[in-house]
């Protein structure tokens, strides 16, 4: 692939990379987004298979119905309950490296260079304990402001937006890629939002459409412990799908969103001709904070 060509874009012009650069490189997109979260889907599946099927139907919990289910103990309770924290541990380690995955497929097929599945996946490895950090404070900052009201929680994820990128492309902490982040973003926020919102809007109806009529199958089965169960299974398998189709969506955007933005305020796409291999060279720290 060629190397695109650098010059800020318009709202429209930067969604119509991003599908175009989806479309173009979709098997490594859908790959790296599907290989950590299958070992998640497995987990999802060992769970709904080892769930009480009377757990699901509609029943009071009478000395009767505990008699009844004798899978229903306290050690299979306890069995479920850790599987579950398992399988939410594997699946934040799952979305670590589908996020830091995809935004270093982006950089590399964005500056022109080839890249793999495996390339994209292993260089991730060295960097989950600072894209954890930066996801975590990420979350926080924005879970405060949320609990302040709605709009300065949507104002703060749409400057935070790039700090993912600046983290794993610049090689920067926890707070510098949110201040980072916030000094790219800067005048910005309305251009972000737009990105969010699309986002948004894809992942509802992707999940309308692979998710909805599984959950109108399981709400039907209330009643049947087995077809209860191929249902959820059916269920977790449509989010699955829903979710590595989607997914990929706003990391990619993002990540040309960073470009972008680097190439309107420090003259990155000069900064590339002079140096092809400024890619991941921070530029100048400003004095931005968080609070610009």
């Amino acid at each position: 692939m060629s190397t695109l060509d650098l010059r800020p874009l318009s709202i429209g012009e930067l969604l119509d990379r991003t599908f175009s650069l989806y479309r173009r490189n979709f098997l490594l997109f859908i790959g790296i987004a599907a290989l950590p979260q299958l070992l998640v889907l497995a987990l999802q599946l060992v769970q709904v298979i080892l769930t009480p099927a009377k757990m699901g139907v509609a029943r009071p919990a009478t000395e009767e119905f505990q008699a009844a289910s004798p899978v229903f103990t306290t050690v299979g309770v306890a069995g479920i309950i850790v599987l579950a924290l398992v399988g939410i541990i594997v699946y934040f380690i799952a979305y670590l490296f589908s996020q830091g995955a995809t935004v270093y497929a982006v950089s590399e097929l964005y500056l022109g260079r080839p890249t793999t599945i495996g390339q994209s996946l292993s260089r991730v490895r060295g960097e989950l304990g600072s894209l954890f950090g930066v996801i975590i404070l990420n979350g926080l900052v924005t879970g405060l402001c949320f609990l302040l009201l709605i709009i300065p929680g949507i104002y703060m994820a749409c400057r935070l937006c790039v700090c993912i990128p600046a983290a794993l492309l610049e090689n920067l902490g926890p707070r510098d890629s949110l201040e980072r982040s916030f000094g790219l973003t800067k005048d910005n926020a309305g251009r972000a939002f737009l990105i969010l919102l699309l986002y948004v809007v894809i992942l509802y109806a992707a999940l309308f459409l692979f998710d909805m009529p599984f959950a109108f199958g399981v709400q039907s089965a209330a009643h049947d412990p087995a077809m209860l169960r191929v249902w959820t299974a059916l269920m977790q398998v449509g989010n699955f799908v829903a979710s590595i189709l989607v997914t990929p969506v706003f990391t990619i955007a993002a990540s040309i969103f960073y470009f972008d933005l680097r190439v309107r305020k420090e003259a990155f796409d000069l900064q590339l001709m002079m140096n092809p291999q400024a890619a991941g060279v921070p530029a100048p720290r400003s004095a931005t904070g968080l609070l610009s």
